[in-house]
């Protein structure tokens, strides 16, 4: 019994039963299976691949089943998840050994009275593929089955960008995401990294959007790669990186980052301000604080200071204090949804109408820490207008003493970068 496919679908079911995310729970089983890299691979397509397809792989399980698929318990279907994704989208698997290798697979993890139905489904899917061929056509159903998006989803980015940007942005979405690194210039260049990547087996290059920022095309395991390790270099995605940068922290500055977790962008203006000043670096969790701590650490910086505390009162402790402010809001994230495989399936709209109401209380009270002449910068990871310009124009219209200064979105489909907002604010009198 493959211990790849175990691996898989026990991931499968946890992020299907227990809300675990797919990355968090794929990370940790890597590191402790040891696979070698061909098995890392496999087992990284396996999960990203299974839970991307989401309700479109339902629905292609559904047309083989003699009950609703409601009434299948959640191990066999993780099971015919992990199979059915091998059968209709992995050529270079044979359906002979995805059959066979899930018929034992559920033997092992669903017990011996399974493996019958399992192989029936399995084999029925093999003889008939065309029975769950995906509905053709430019209508939104369609296309939600076909690019593995929900149907509310791409009914909300039709009404946004129009029907001939939501299909690109439908296939953005289902690419494979490129690794990105920042350098930290406070010990390296970003020569030297590149060259350190070359000699690791990474085909890598500099970004064009951040002057710190490498994008690794094909790379393996980067555990091991030194520099990493010794804080060199710290993951982060290129379009992220704008966000330090349109704020332009100077050394001996006081910055305040309101929404700081895990730390990239905090960590990233200390390097900008050359790890002199002070930043404060807020969060609502406490178990987050330990990850900016930790990630500092690693990379010699020394002026960050974590704190608990949420964010829409932040203006009451920092009061007319701050030189610069950086608002990295909570969204809904649906600039990365390549990169978070099952964030698609998680949100809903009731959340999206939420969102704003929350932004905005933040962005109000981190204006309060700033003192006059004081700039703002307010980003979100999402590409959806009602998070992102219409909060800047709401607070605007309600403060009289802060100007626009820049304001940019960048559209996945465009940049070919993670999507992204920032927009740069001024306090004035």
């Amino acid at each position: 019994m493959d211990k790849v496919r175990l691996a898989a679908t026990k991931i499968l079911f946890d992020v299907a039963t227990k809300g675990a995310y797919s990355n968090v729970a794929l990370a940790q089983t890597l590191r402790a299976e040891k696979f070698g890299d061909l098995d890392r691979k496999f087992c990284t397509e396996l999960v990203y691949g299974t839970v991307k397809a989401g309700a479109s792989l339902d629905w292609k399980i559904s047309k083989y089943l003699n009950r609703p698929l409601a009434k299948v318990d959640e191990k066999i279907l993780a099971v015919l998840r992990v199979g059915m994704y091998q059968i209709f989208f992995l050529d270079r698997v044979p359906n002979s050994a995805a059959v066979n290798e899930s018929v034992e697979l559920t033997k092992k993890f669903c017990g011996l009275g399974a493996s019958k139905f399992v192989n029936g489904v399995l084999r029925a899917a093999v003889r008939e593929p065309h029975k769950s061929d995906f509905p053709t056509g430019d209508d939104l159903k369609s296309l939600a089955l076909r690019n593995f998006h929900p149907l509310w989803l791409v009914k909300l980015f039709a009404e946004e960008f129009g029907l001939d940007a939501t299909k690109k942005i439908l296939d953005f979405d289902n690419t494979e995401p490129p690794l990105c690194l920042r350098v930290n210039f406070l010990k390296t260049t970003r020569e030297k990294i590149l060259t350190a990547l070359k000699n690791f087996g990474v085909e890598a290059e500099p970004s064009t959007l951040a002057p710190e920022g490498i994008i690794c095309r094909r790379h393996g395991a980067l555990d091991k790669f030194q520099p990493l390790r010794d804080g060199l270099c710290q993951v982060q995605d290129e379009s992220s990186m704008t966000a330090a940068r349109l704020l332009n922290p100077q050394a001996g500055e006081f910055v305040i980052d309101c929404c700081a977790a895990p730390g990239g962008k905090s960590t990233h203006l200390a390097e900008l301000m050359k790890n002199r000043g002070r930043i404060v670096a807020a969060d609502i969790y406490e178990t987050k604080l330990e990850h900016i701590k930790a990630n500092a650490q690693r990379l010699g910086i020394k002026i960050i200071e974590p704190l608990l505390i949420d964010a829409r009162t932040i203006g009451e402790k920092f009061f007319n204090q701050a030189d610069k402010v950086l608002v990295d809001a909570p969204c809904s994230g649906l600039g990365v949804l390549r990169r978070k495989a099952d964030l698609r399936w998680k949100k809903n709209p009731d959340e999206l109408n939420d969102l704003p109401a929350l932004q905005e209380k933040i962005l109000s009270s981190a204006a309060q820490t700033l003192k006059r002449g004081g700039i703002l910068v307010y980003s979100t990871c999402t590409i959806i207008r009602r998070e992102n310009e219409s909060v800047v124009e709401k607070f605007l219209a309600a403060h009289e003493n802060f100007r626009p200064v820049e304001m940019k979105t960048l559209l996945p489909q465009v940049t070919g970068t993670d999507g992204f907002f920032s927009a740069r604010l001024e306090r004035v009198e």
